[in-house]
């Protein structure tokens, strides 16, 4: 079973992630109010497998800890899951529009953390919520499950819909590299990721 819980436990922050990969049979997002949360439930929502994220941090400073916290706590957990890597797609992306948006987004389970994150929002805040969190909750997860990531918003005037429609790029083409083809192969030249 592909299943992993990971805990972090900072001066900043508290988060607990649990997912398993194989089965949709729960999904809990437990985080402070607010547009975060909002696209958290858009993540788990999209992404077809199980997932549970309880956090709590000093948003009272601003969401920056907790969004890059999060991001490298599922990161480590969906990598702790994914064990060696054999049998998975490990490439997986998606075009998702959101009303005026529109995200390609590109991941490779590639063992390489790298993040092209190539987005211009016209928001600087959206309800209490910086924007550029975004970017910083993505840069954790990269980090945290040692990927490749290209997020690219193609058109977007709404930032709200825009940053939607990434986590939504996002979850579907997480939930497309992590899918099983049926192989026992580590899909790699290298035979390691």
């Amino acid at each position: 079973m592909r299943e992993a819980e990971i805990k972090r436990k900072t001066k900043e922050t508290e988060i607990i992630v649990r997912v398993n990969l194989d089965e949709k049979k729960f999904s809990n997002i437990n985080i402070p109010e607010g547009f975060f949360l909002h696209m958290l439930e858009t993540l788990a929502r999209h992404v077809n497998f199980g997932i549970e994220i309880k956090g709590k941090g000093d948003i009272q400073i601003d969401w920056h800890h907790l969004g890059e916290d999060t991001g490298i706590v599922l990161g480590k957990a969906i990598n702790k899951a994914l064990s060696d890597k054999a049998g998975i797609n490990r490439f997986g992306w998606a075009i998702v529009p959101m009303d005026e948006a529109l995200a390609l987004v590109s991941i490779d389970i590639s063992g390489r953390p790298y993040l092209a994150y190539n987005v211009e929002l016209k928001s600087q805040k959206i309800g209490e919520f910086d924007t550029e969190v975004v970017k910083e909750f993505f840069a954790g997860f990269v980090y945290g499950a040692n990927i490749t990531l290209h997020i690219n918003l193609l058109t977007g005037d709404n930032s709200h819909h825009s940053i939607e429609a990434i986590f939504k790029g996002f979850a579907k083409a997480l939930s497309q590299a992590i899918s099983k083809t049926g192989e026992k192969e580590i899909p790699s030249t290298k035979e390691v990721l």
